[in-house]
């Protein structure tokens, strides 16, 4: 049985994820051997509890005891893995819309679930687990001091070493589960934040979760008005960051990446990973350290962590996403606004400016996606834009097929097609070196999207950017 997505179980409530499957996940973790503790956070939605005690009922039934660690960002899953040699378990569905809900599953070194692991759960469905005898079921209780050690050793990790400015800050948590915790880092490191959507609520009434930039720059305008230098804004469950500059506007997702890979370099070497979507600003700062930059399957970069080992690796990103190994092995968007806070109260500048001062390049580049109607024609037509796209822009210098199809151009553009993962969406990015290459490829694509959907009996029924 397929569950595992792109990165974590993310389905429909409860079409697709109901208490009974639930349930026998829970058995089936609890079975595996890992630990046996487990500890589970869970975002805003409506339905992570009924999903967390599923999951619990589950776990318990199999002898594990189970602990309740609360309304957390995903990253302290991941920590609460690493640091009480356990089950990390996050009941979210990321970014996805109201009616998602899932899971991210962290074993006890701290990674997230690796592919081979998610396939040997998803066999292991299939099996009758009985549960254990009434003098051996787990114990469930409450560990909320987890999120208080966290927000400690993450201040001890990153807090600055000098106070040149008190920035004001609009921290944007999406209704999520970072409401009280990338607040508190803020504040604690000089800012002065403002909080937005910092109320949880699973229906997501402000915003939609993901921080894409069609999204987010609806909020430009506030930023000037509370003389605010930045908005940094989070999705559902805080792995993820997105960041709007009073100056620059929405700063591109690969110029983050390239600014944090920079500082990584600067303090240590080290392989740099990222995913078959981040572009030209980060393989032009890491080439410039001497380093190698490998591209990896979108959501799974940390499997190549794991393998390369993390004190081999400096950084490891995809766009929205980082993973710095010194200072634990799961995405953190909480640690992007330690990093950027740091940095601008030390040095007293804004972050465009810092991302000039280090020569981080800025690429036009485009993100979209499409919702076909009926949703069964997307693979179909997915086959049929990889062939088209052979030589509809140019014969490619080199096309990458480890996740989608990435076209690479000689002129330094390229052009990545792929199906997502967690919904029923066709995903493009491409990028160029000039802002005329760039329409080329985005409008010759999006006509030939149109076209294919029309002679397949479709038609695209929602478009977004960013």
């Amino acid at each position: 049985m397929k569950i595992f997505g792109t990165a974590g179980v993310r389905l429909r409530f409860p079409n697709e994820l109901d208490p009974i499957l639930l349930y026998r996940v829970g058995l089936v973790l609890g079975n595996l051997g890992l630990s046996g503790t487990s500890h589970i956070v869970y975002d805003s939605r409506i339905t992570s509890h009924l999903v967390m005690y599923g999951l619990a009922l589950g776990m318990l039934s199999s002898g594990i005891d189970v602990y309740e660690v609360g309304l957390a960002p995903t990253p302290i899953a991941g920590f609460a893995a690493s640091r009480r040699k356990s089950l990390g378990i996050s009941v979210t569905a990321s970014h996805n819309p109201p009616e998602y809900n899932g899971f991210k599953l962290y074993t006890p070194d701290g990674f997230e679930s690796t592919r081979d692991l998610e396939e040997k759960i998803e066999l292991l469905l299939d099996k009758s687990f009985r549960p254990v005898s009434w003098q051996e079921v787990g114990g469930f209780s409450r560990d909320s001091l987890v999120v208080e050690e966290y927000v400690t050793e993450l201040l001890e990790r990153f807090a600055p070493s000098r106070t040149a400015w008190r920035p004001i800050v609009i921290i944007d948590c999406a209704n999520g589960a970072t409401f009280d915790v990338s607040p508190r880092i803020a504040r604690m490191m000089g800012a002065r934040p403002i909080t937005m959507n910092c109320n949880p609520d699973g229906h997501f009434p402000a915003r939609l979760p993901e921080p894409r930039k069609d999204v987010l720059e609806q909020y430009s305008g506030i930023a000037s008005v509370v003389n605010a230098s930045i908005i940094l804004a989070h999705d559902g469950d805080g792995d993820r960051l997105a960041v709007l500059d009073t100056q620059s506007g929405y700063i591109k997702l690969d110029r983050l990446l390239a600014y944090y890979a920079n500082l990584a370099l600067e303090d240590k070497p080290g392989h740099v990973i990222a995913s078959i979507d981040t572009g030209l600003a980060l393989d032009e700062v890491v080439e410039r350290h001497g380093v190698r930059l490998e591209r990896y399957p979108l959501g799974k970069t940390h499997e190549r962590v794991k393998q390369l080992g993390p004190g081999n690796v400096a950084v490891a990103c995809e766009p929205w996403k980082l993973i710095l190994p010194s200072w634990g092995h799961w995405v953190d968007g909480i640690l992007q606004v330690a990093i950027i806070l740091k940095n601008m109260v030390e040095t007293g500048k804004p972050l465009s400016k810092l991302l000039e001062e280090e020569n981080i390049p800025d690429y036009p580049w485009d993100r979209r996606s499409y919702i076909l109607d009926p949703e069964e024609i997307r693979d179909r037509l997915y086959e049929e834009l990889v062939e088209e796209l052979k030589g509809l822009l140019g014969e490619p210098a080199r096309i990458i097929d480890i996740d989608g199809f990435r076209y690479e151009y000689p002129d330094g553009s390229w052009l990545l097609v792929r199906k997502s993962g967690t919904e029923p969406k066709l995903r493009i990015y491409s990028e160029a070196k000039t802002n005329e290459r760039l329409r080329e490829i985005v409008s010759s694509v999006e006509a030939k999207i149109f076209e294919l959907a029309k002679r397949l009996g479709g038609k695209i029924i929602e478009k977004t950017l960013g």
